[in-house]
């Protein structure tokens, strides 16, 4: 985490997300981490999985930022897509269906930057496109030739592609980040 109130922070949403009702699946420690002897680790937050956080947590309506991941239960198509988008947008989502083909329709109407389909997603590599929907990403995006743009100052009057208060501009030839 960027520092140790963050982590702090985060350590809070999981307590509270359980204290509510969520499952806790996996609970990482800092135990086998490769750290330095004696290295501070105030702002480390150990790998956590949850199922099914309380519709009140924090952690089912706004992506965490940090390495928590939530499992929500569903009935309806309906039921998926308002749990999917219940962010108003993500950076990375993964949905995972048995029929590949529902998976692919569904996943053209979730709102993340990325979406793995029948597989984690994550970010990429640094040749890979890097962004965000919604609340979930404010600037420029970045990954290849676009970090070097988010970074510059181009010609007057040039917007830069990303997602701004007044404006979201896709760059040249990008369809989407659906795997």
């Amino acid at each position: 985490m960027i520092n140790a109130a963050k982590a702090k922070e985060l350590h809070d949403r999981v307590s509270e997300a359980v204290a509510g009702g969520a499952v806790p699946l996996y609970r990482g420690t800092l135990a086998d981490a490769l750290l330095l002897p004696g290295q501070n680790t105030d702002a480390y937050v150990a790998p956590v999985a949850l199922l099914e956080p309380p519709r009140s947590s924090p952690l089912f309506h706004a992506e965490p930022f940090g390495p928590v991941d939530t499992i929500v239960l569903v009935d309806t198509e309906a039921e998926l897509m308002a749990a999917m988008n219940a962010s108003n947008g993500a950076l990375v989502a993964t949905l995972s269906c048995d029929d590949t083909d529902t998976a692919v329709r569904l996943a053209a109407g979730v709102r993340a930057f990325k979406v793995g389909v029948n597989r984690p997603r994550s970010r990429g590599d640094r040749d890979e496109l890097f962004g965000g929907w919604g609340d979930s990403w404010r600037g420029a995006f970045v990954g290849g030739e676009l970090l070097v743009h988010a970074v510059t100052r181009g010609p007057a009057g040039e917007r830069s592609p990303g997602n701004f208060p007044h404006h979201t501009l896709l760059p040249e030839g990008w369809e989407g980040a659906v795997r």
